[in-house]
């Protein structure tokens, strides 16, 4: 098949593209020049986009500075482990949703979905008061347990069961399996596609947490990342190119995630029916 033609309209979608394309790039570039930068040549006229004399001390200093080995154990803890509750807990909910009727299921779905339009902010303070209560704080299961279920992810694993064929079902029913052996055999492993999806969004949010680490730990060996990241900036002044350093240490991991799920990512969209 002969390929078409490109019109004058295609130039200018694909420039468009280009260039939004390139203003989504350029913080990230900035970002590593300047983490590669001594602290003089960051304030540098006219700036320079590729450093002079590079160098890596940043990311030393960055490491002396805070316990950066710390923070980032801490998160990948956290963000791994509430990554898999949330994925199992969606998955078991969004199957029960699309699969069993029981009595009020809609009625409670749509309750569950309206949680959406709550934001974060509004629940801060009882769940700060929860966590009090069972003597939490500064502990991982604080940290874990608030992200480990979502409306978000329920939604998105039911859009897909709801598209897989009775016939299946039909045929465990008739060999003698019940709907927990038929989620964990069969449902789970024809929704690897989305669960991989959610798995990505789940992991770059608990990664990204700032809000709800910051309040819930007070203790330094207790924080994620992105908390410890703010030692960094300090009162007065700020050496910007220590601060960049550990944006970059933050940054790599979530980019090596998406780039590694991103068929998944791609498959699970088109198979949840989601645009």
């Amino acid at each position: 098949m002969a390929s078409r033609s490109l019109r004058p309209a295609d130039y200018v979608i694909y420039a468009v593209l280009l260039f939004g394309v390139l203003i989504m790039l350029l913080p990230f570039v900035w970002m590593v020049s300047t983490s590669l930068k001594t602290g003089e040549a960051t304030f540098v006229t006219p700036p320079q986009l590729i450093p002079a004399s590079p160098t890596t001390a940043n990311f030393e200093r960055a490491f002396g500075a805070v316990p950066m080995g710390k923070f980032l154990v801490n998160s990948i803890f956290v963000s791994v482990t509430s990554t898999v509750l949330m994925v199992l807990n969606c998955a078991m909910a969004g199957y029960a949703f699309a699969r069993i009727k029981f009595p009020g299921r809609d009625i409670l779905f749509y309750a569950y979905l309206a949680t959406l339009m709550i934001p974060q902010q509004v629940t801060l303070v009882p769940l700060f008061v929860l966590m009090t209560w069972l003597d939490w704080g500064n502990t991982y299961q604080a940290l874990i347990l608030p992200s480990s279920f979502g409306a978000f992810g329920t939604f998105l694993l039911r859009q897909f069961y709801l598209r897989l064929p009775r016939e299946v079902e039909e045929a465990a029913f008739m060999d003698g399996a019940g709907y927990v052996r038929i989620f964990f055999t069969i449902g789970l492993q024809l929704a690897r596609p989305a669960l991989a999806t959610l798995a990505v969004f789940a992991f770059l949010a608990s990664w990204n947490s700032f809000l709800w680490p910051l309040i819930i730990t007070s203790n330094q060996a207790m924080m994620t990342l992105p908390v410890g990241l703010s030692f960094l900036n300090g009162r007065y002044t700020t050496d910007w190119s220590v601060l960049m350093a550990g944006a970059v240490i933050g940054t790599v991991p979530i980019i090596a995630v998406y780039v590694f799920a991103q068929k998944f990512i791609i498959q699970g969209l088109a198979t949840t029916g989601l645009k």
